[in-house]
């Protein structure tokens, strides 16, 4: 690949009416990132060396979507809809004062990938001035059409201003594009309104830089790279490529998944060699799991981490902050939030540990639960390594249990337990012989026990 600089231009100005929602559209989400963000990194891995969004009114939100994903990035605004050629000209100060390569990429297409980038920057590398990135479809109604003469594209025709013959053509438009750098500002700025709606296309480009005798390419790519999202029914469509592309990859790094068709995997989700996926597992964003571990159905995961060789699951929730070591176990019904488990350490059956510190080879009943928060702030529990949590316990923030300390079932403890020691927290048991086979007699005469019964 040519190493010469290169721009990209995002167009995310789109307001999005037809999905219904408040949310500004490039930031709906798909494998739990925004569409926005899918574009923004293809951009970084395709190797862009800077980039430019361009934003509508009112989309402060986009804005600082777009700074989280490239924090150097320049933010313009298009003040008006008026075509996409007066978008891209609207982050005209860059193209000025660059001579890059520019890539032209739309903020709603998240499945574009790295390689088809790629792909597009290496055609205008190769003298070319403009690359138009094609697709073939069954199903062309609505498209552009790239006409080709003698093998050379020389103009894009919109369907409606488009002959019977040019309908025929097979090659649509996908809308990404690409100009040589020492070129790109001279052909925008020469796109003029001369349609039916008064807007500047970005389309004509192609046909000025034929008429000022520079060479336009077609790059054919999977029609998936320039899937346009519009409505939350494409949404949820482009959400299935992706899982599908999601769980194929992870299936070629060597991990393992019974029903590969029932995983939900994030975007970013991180998954080492011989790990074992069971069916109906969720993976939310920021998940790493290491090597040999096994997720067992119907957990859930996001923002954890999971330490090679751990369990998790069945039914298991780890919230954010979770992070698992080496052979950990988390097991049914349980679910941790804002804490750390050591190597070896376990929880095995329904139980709650939020914000704590479990050393390792620590065992946790059934039942128990870190009693974090007291109505105003959030506190931590500190459990020491080998310790071991009686089930059905209480453990009342801020305390801490000693290496190897034993906390009696069904304690409430709300002081630290030294190591070793054995803490009991719970009121005496009392056995009266003949008690309740007395009060089954006076329930059925309709009389009460009395106090000296008590």
């Amino acid at each position: 690949m040519n190493a010469k600089a290169s721009l990209s231009i995002v167009l995310a100005a789109g307001e999005g009416t037809r999905m219904h929602s408040a949310k500004p559209k490039v930031l709906h989400t798909i494998a739990g990132r925004s569409m926005l963000g899918h574009v923004l990194a293809a951009v970084s891995d395709a190797g862009v060396t800077a980039t430019a969004v361009v934003i509508g009114p009112a989309a402060d939100q986009v804005s600082v979507e777009a700074k989280r994903w490239e924090p150097h990035a320049d933010v313009f605004m298009q003040s008006e809809r008026r075509g996409t050629a007066h978008a891209v000209l609207a982050a005209k100060a860059v193209l000025e004062r660059s001579s890059a390569d520019v890539l032209v990429i739309f903020g709603d297409t998240p499945l574009v990938r790295a390689e088809t980038l790629i792909r597009m920057r290496q055609a205008v590398a190769d003298d070319f001035s403009v690359a138009v990135a094609g697709f073939k479809t069954t199903e062309p109604s609505g498209y552009g059409r790239l006409v080709m003469k003698q093998g050379k594209l020389v103009a894009i025709r919109e369907e409606h201003d488009a002959s019977d013959e040019e309908r025929a053509i097979g090659l649509c438009n996908g809308g990404l594009m690409a100009f040589a750098g020492g070129t790109a500002l001279d052909i925008l700025t020469r796109i003029g309104n001369d349609n039916r709606k008064k807007e500047f296309y970005l389309t004509d480009s192609v046909d000025i830089a034929c008429k000022i005798g520079l060479r336009a390419v077609a790059i054919e790519i999977e029609e998936d790279d320039v899937r346009g999202i519009n409505t939350k029914a494409q949404l949820a469509e482009a959400e299935a490529i992706m899982q599908r592309r999601l769980r194929k990859a992870a299936l070629e790094k060597g991990v393992t998944m019974t029903a590969p068709e029932t995983v939900f995997l994030s975007a970013d989700t991180k998954l080492g060699r011989d790990v074992t996926v069971e069916p109906y597992v969720f993976f939310g964003p920021d998940v790493i799991v290491e090597n040999n571990a096994v997720i067992h159905s119907f957990s859930h995961l996001v923002g954890a981490h999971v330490g090679e060789g751990a369990s998790v699951g069945p039914f298991a929730r780890l919230r954010p902050g979770t992070k698992l070591g080496k052979g950990a176990r988390i097991g049914n019904f349980v679910e941790v939030k804002a804490a750390v488990l050591e190597d070896g350490a376990k929880a095995n059956h329904l139980t709650y540990i939020g914000d704590t510190q479990v050393g390792a080879e620590a065992n946790i009943g059934a039942g128990t639960i870190t009693c974090n928060f007291d109505g105003f702030s959030k506190h931590r529990t500190e459990i020491g390594a080998g310790a071991f949590i009686g089930s059905n316990s209480a453990l009342v923030a801020p305390v801490k249990i000693g290496d190897g300390a034993y906390i009696a079932s069904g304690s409430v403890i709300t002081s630290d337990v030294p190591a070793d020691a054995l803490a009991i927290a719970r009121g005496r048991q009392v056995v009266k012989e003949g008690f309740a086979a007395r009060l089954r007699r006076r329930k059925d005469k309709g009389t009460k026990a009395d106090d000296k019964d008590d």
